[in-house]
């Protein structure tokens, strides 16, 4: 992650709408393609062929050495899961996390979608996971600092009886996938540092951020499988997952992901 905030200029953001738009698409195609009997790695291809038909480049293949276009986590995966032989079946709910890199700049979003017919709990999480993060995008705004957006975050979704995860947080974006500051969504102290760096500074305009609430059924917990990638609950209870990349306006935040959806 680099390590200052980058402010992006007019010209930036143009370019950002631009990956974002790809970004957003790519996620419409991955929750279309989630059927009984699909393997996650044929929703990853359906991912990587609608990016590069679009002019972008697959932002997640070979970063540190992930191997799919997409991250396809599926029930108790919280994040990262590997695109590979799994079968999605009717009642499992999949996070899909995508990533398009156009002409320079990022584009970074998931979400979590049912396949079939799935249970009450589980849209009832994947709901108040996707609420959490237009709770956090309330305090998206000059002046608010970093901490308010995963305070607004945390309140919201264990009022619910939800947990949120600590060990992963949303980002800054732009030209890389991950820059300065971190966002995360929970409560931090207004003072904390980490690696020397304050990590709850001001929003200004022009900041752009991936805010991705990452929110648990059970316990926020969670254990790194032996791929050493995907990321799953400690009590094997299902976690969802739902981002977006913003801008930092001089008024109301602009979601540069946005794209038509399922709602529960």
């Amino acid at each position: 992650m680099s390590e200052s905030i980058t402010i992006k200029s007019a010209a930036e953001i143009e370019l950002m709408r631009q990956a974002g738009k790809i970004t957003a698409g790519a996620r419409t195609i991955a929750r279309q393609a989630i059927k009984d009997g699909v393997t996650t790695k044929q929703i990853d291809k359906y991912v990587h062929d609608y990016i590069v038909k679009n002019g972008g480049r697959p932002t997640f293949l070979n970063y540190a050495g992930f191997p799919g276009s997409a991250c396809i986590s599926v029930n108790e995966e919280v994040i990262h899961g590997i695109p590979g032989k799994r079968v999605v079946r009717n009642g499992d709910i999949v996070s899909v996390d995508v990533g398009a890199t156009v002409n320079g700049y990022v584009g970074d979003c998931a979400g979590t979608y049912g396949c079939g017919e799935i249970s009450q709990e589980a849209k009832d999480l994947i709901r108040v996971t996707r609420e959490s993060f237009f709770e956090g995008l309330k305090f998206a705004k000059v002046g608010y600092r970093i901490g308010d957006i995963g305070a607004a975050i945390q309140d919201y979704c264990e009022s619910r009886g939800y947990s949120v995860v600590r060990d992963y947080v949303g980002h800054g974006v732009g030209k890389e996938l991950h820059e300065a500051p971190e966002v995360p969504n929970y409560r931090i102290d207004r003072e904390m540092r980490r690696f020397g760096q304050r990590v709850n500074p001001r929003l200004v305009k022009g900041m752009t951020l991936a805010i991705e609430p990452m929110i648990c059924q059970g316990d926020y917990l969670v254990n790194v499988l032996a791929n050493d990638w995907t990321v799953v609950t400690a009590d094997g209870k299902l976690s969802a997952h739902y981002e977006n990349t913003i801008v930092i306006t001089d008024g109301e935040p602009e979601i540069l992901t946005m794209a038509d959806d399922i709602f529960y």
